[in-house]
């Protein structure tokens, strides 16, 4: 049984599906006005493997992740640039879908944008004006008034009062209550609108959400997740207008990926520190990036480094030398290690403890090579892929992973011509002239390793 850390009551529970085998989630997306980066990555790559692992353990998963193409981020950013929001958004979306497949991301069953459901929205924001939960004030916008809804402040734990009490109140407040939020925003001169009862605006960010996840999976759905700054008041907000508008539970299971931190601090543009994605991708491999954020349990917090990150293409290093030389087996009957990684990934989606089953595998794997099974070694081979795979871990040939490397180094072509020079030095017993070529491909970051079938080499 697949136990979940719920975010709701904050604990840890047995997920129990609302259809049996099926598995109904919900992830927030990106607001599309520049690069993604490293926060988004861990989100990326966090519900890919929950997605991957549901589905290796037999489930039917719809999984639905958002793109947010209007807001107010957005327009400004587009004004900033001088094009229409709609150009950007698309370029966005294209950059976000690059970065995804380079991190081995498998897209989502459905993809909504917050432009595609207006009508969703209206109808939705209507709903909650008749019921009593929502007003339209003096000046066109809408609010969701939170008094209404009981209940308020039960995923984030916060007491109404208290953020009452703290909200600051602007002189030309028009809400109700200060801690009323936007359902429809009226429309300045000039801006970007749609047509509304309550006249031409866009809608708030909380509502779109809403929308989106209950069209596409229903009123109640089994788990909803997001990063970890979505908790307040997003998923809070999300929470108070889909109940009030549907009369039925939202949401069964709240899950949120832990907080990335660069350097042990806050990663920040003020700070000099944020990365893109596609920055990081620059210096590093997409499967060593892939590698560090699966090593970590998806709700710990991780903390971005060149150490960290130097420590992750060494474990991964380490599983693809074990796989080196060898035909993975198929279809392996299931081992003591599926069983092993099955109970780690069963709790919670313990990846940091897969990860340690995958490297248990290679011990093996080397301890069977040193004794000359080389059939056991390929079986468990095509074991660790296997396992592998649920990770996105472990899928390329191992010649292919150790060859990938800075485009700054010497070309593949280059670095075979100079291990075919090598080889002549060494049948002409010029063994000077051999050691000069490999302390040189040393010095460029290849390494040659020598073995009865020949050399490989491989960048560090």
């Amino acid at each position: 049984m697949i136990q979940l850390y719920n975010t709701l009551t904050q604990k840890k529970e047995a997920l129990k599906t609302l259809e049996p085998g099926k598995v109904r989630m919900y992830v927030c997306g990106m607001t599309v006005y520049d690069f993604c980066h490293l926060g988004h990555a861990r989100v990326l790559v966090a519900f890919d493997v929950i997605t991957r692992y549901l589905r290796h353990r037999g489930y039917e998963v719809t999984y639905v992740r958002n793109i947010t193409d209007v807001d107010d981020k957005i327009l400004r950013r587009a004004d900033e640039n001088g094009e229409a929001f709609t150009a950007l958004t698309e370029r966005m979306i294209d950059a976000m879908h690059e970065d995804e497949r380079a991190l081995g991301v498998i897209a989502p069953d459905q993809e909504p944008r917050a432009t595609g459901h207006m009508d969703g929205m209206l109808r939705m924001i209507q709903t909650l004006i008749d019921k009593g939960f929502a007003y339209a004030a003096d000046n066109g916008d809408v609010y969701f008034a939170v008094e209404q809804f009981e209940g308020y402040g039960k995923l984030s734990k916060k007491k109404l009062d208290d953020l009452i009490a703290g909200a600051r109140v602007d002189v030309s407040e028009v809400k109700r209550s200060p801690a009323d939020f936007a359902l429809w925003k009226a429309a300045k001169a000039g801006e970007v609108s749609w047509d509304s009862p309550w006249g031409k605006g866009r809608p708030g960010w909380h509502i779109e959400c809403s929308a989106m996840s209950t069209c596409c999976l229903g009123n109640t759905f089994d788990i909803h997740g997001g990063g970890p700054d979505l908790l307040f008041p997003h998923h809070e907000n999300e929470i108070a207008q889909s109940e009030a508008a549907t009369g039925q539970p939202f949401v069964n299971y709240w899950m949120h990926a832990g907080a990335v931190r660069v350097n042990k601090e806050k990663m920040s543009k003020s700070l000099g520190n944020f990365f893109t994605i596609r920055e990081i991708l620059e210096k590093y491999p997409a499967e060593v990036v892939r590698y560090f954020l699966v090593s970590s349990h998806y709700r710990s917090q991780v903390d971005y480094s060149e150490d960290n990150l130097a420590e992750a293409s060494s474990a991964l290093t380490r599983l693809y030398q074990a796989l080196r030389g060898l035909a993975p087996a198929a279809d392996v009957p299931e081992t003591e290690f599926d069983q092993q990684f099955r109970e780690a990934m069963d709790d919670d989606f313990n990846t940091a403890g897969a990860n340690t089953v995958l490297h248990a595998v290679a011990s093996e794997i080397n301890r069977l090579r040193r004794n000359g099974d080389e059939h056991e070694a390929a079986r468990l081979a095509g074991v660790m892929v296997r396992l592998g795979d649920v990770l996105g871990l472990l899928q390329q040939n191992p010649e292919a992973f150790f060859q990938t490397g800075s485009a700054d180094g010497p070309t593949a072509d280059e670095i075979e011509a100079q291990i075919e020079a090598r080889a002549e030095a060494r049948r002409n017993r010029d063994f000077a002239e051999a050691d000069r070529i490999r302390d040189t491909l040393a010095e460029q970051g290849v390494i040659l390793d020598d073995a009865r079938e020949g050399t490989t080499w491989r960048r560090v």
